[in-house]
């Protein structure tokens, strides 16, 4: 079989791949890729080539598939999986999943297992580990969200605080704090609309929510997609604000908080400042989570140690979500009450994809979603109605989305496969 891929070749090196793809193993399933969301770490590795933790150093000789974020359609299971795996069944991954504690990851370090391509092999060992969920729809879109909405989801679960009652009682608590208070930092790119829409949406909502951000065009977005009108219904206070606009931004924090500072504090950029005010924002037995992951390795930043003893405050931070964070995010999804697909302000074809990650920081907007078997190029949502005239699709998709809020949806993608699937 033929495939196609956006493969990585070395440091800043990522090229469309076109080569024969071998006959499944026995314990392998063939997946025809019909989604795939470009993810920032793809961009780290892109950087980092060889040099990146879990992209091998032959990786000039055996390029590597990128993409993590995939959804597809199961196209041939081996023996081994027949009787669990059906041809045809829809499914998605969690790419969070480490292989008896290897670093190998999809997208990262094997030359057929990715989601830009394509065609892919999951190899026996990752469908060993539960990685491949099946779902009964042929809608594709949030199922590529699947997995960046669990890692966010993980980190609302890895917050801990003690238990208040006795201090000198050894467990803690996992999770956000019920009731509390929180706030997201740098918080209306695509992983921080997620976290709005989880911590308002989600089982454990705090009763105030603080969300900054210095990108207005994004403040706006998130105001119009996940509004404090619409949280205050879900019993949530909600509060956007922009700290180029105040004069004191610790302290005007501080009384957004209450005056005591915020049970959970998340961070969605590499900052060092971030970290540093985050630090000095926190409640007593409040729990910092630095969520964002830095490119440098040397990465590090001032926390208040003072508060660490004296005031029993957290710091964690994770990377990636599990198997019940995937399951929770499609439950909940599935059920309406929180949309994967806010992530998503792009949509695009595989020809595309180099360019988009290579390129990544300087892209406006969220999540780029890539449909690997359309011919299509990078298309902000917005640019649907823009471009219009050019081409009757076009027109088609701008009226779903103008009825859809501006969110990508299931109308949508439809149109797309029915109007601009190639053979391949």
């Amino acid at each position: 079989m033929r495939v196609k891929m956006a493969s990585l070749y070395g440091k800043k090196d990522i090229r469309i791949r076109e080569t024969e793809l071998p006959e499944i193993k026995d314990d392998e399933i063939l997946i025809k890729v019909m989604s795939n969301g470009i993810c920032f770490s793809t961009y780290k590795a892109a950087m980092k080539g060889e040099e990146h933790l879990r992209v091998p150093e032959n990786v000039h000789e055996t390029p590597v598939v990128t993409g993590h974020e995939m959804a597809g359609i199961i196209e041939k299971a081996g023996d081994k999986w027949k009787d669990k795996y059906q041809p045809g069944t829809s499914c998605f991954l969690q790419a969070g999943i480490r292989y008896k504690g290897s670093e190998d990851a999809p997208g990262y370090s094997f030359e057929f297992f990715g989601g830009n391509a394509t065609y892919t092999i999951i190899p026996g060992g990752y469908i060993e580990s539960g990685c491949l969920l099946t779902y009964e729809d042929d809608y594709f879109a949030f199922a590529s969200m699947g997995e960046p909405v669990s890692c966010i989801i993980s980190a609302f679960h890895t917050c801990i605080h003690d238990y208040m009652e006795d201090m000198f009682v050894y467990d803690n608590i996992h999770g956000t704090k019920k009731g509390g208070s929180m706030l997201l930092m740098a918080a209306c790119g695509p992983m921080g609309i997620g976290a709005v829409d989880y911590a308002v949406h989600g089982p454990s909502r705090p009763k105030k929510l603080v969300v900054t951000e210095i990108n207005e065009e994004r403040l706006l977005r998130a105001k119009k997609l996940i509004s404090p009108e619409e949280a205050a219904g879900c019993g949530v206070e909600l509060v956007y604000v922009n700290p180029s606009d105040m004069e004191d931004e610790e302290q005007e924090l501080i009384c957004l908080s209450g005056g005591n500072g915020y049970d959970d504090i998340m961070i969605f950029a590499a900052s060092e400042s971030l970290v540093e005010l985050g630090s000095s924002l926190l409640a007593v037995n409040g729990c910092l989570n630095f969520f964002a992951g830095p490119t440098d390795e040397q990465f590090k930043a001032k926390v208040n140690f003072y508060d660490i003893h004296y005031r029993r405050t957290h710091y964690v931070g994770n990377s990636g979500g599990n198997l019940d964070d995937i399951r929770e995010m499609f439950d909940l999804s599935k059920k309406g009450m929180i949309t994967p697909e806010y992530m998503i302000t792009h949509v695009t074809g595989l020809q595309e994809v180099p360019e988009i990650i290579l390129n990544l920081p300087d892209i406006p907007g969220g999540k780029k979603l890539v449909y690997p078997h359309v011919d299509l190029p990078l298309m902000a949502l917005s640019d649907f109605e823009k471009r219009a005239e050019e081409d009757p699709v076009y027109r088609k998709i701008a009226d779903i989305l103008e009825k859809n809020h501006g969110v990508w949806c299931k109308e949508a993608e439809k149109v797309l496969f029915a109007e601009k699937w190639i053979d391949n």
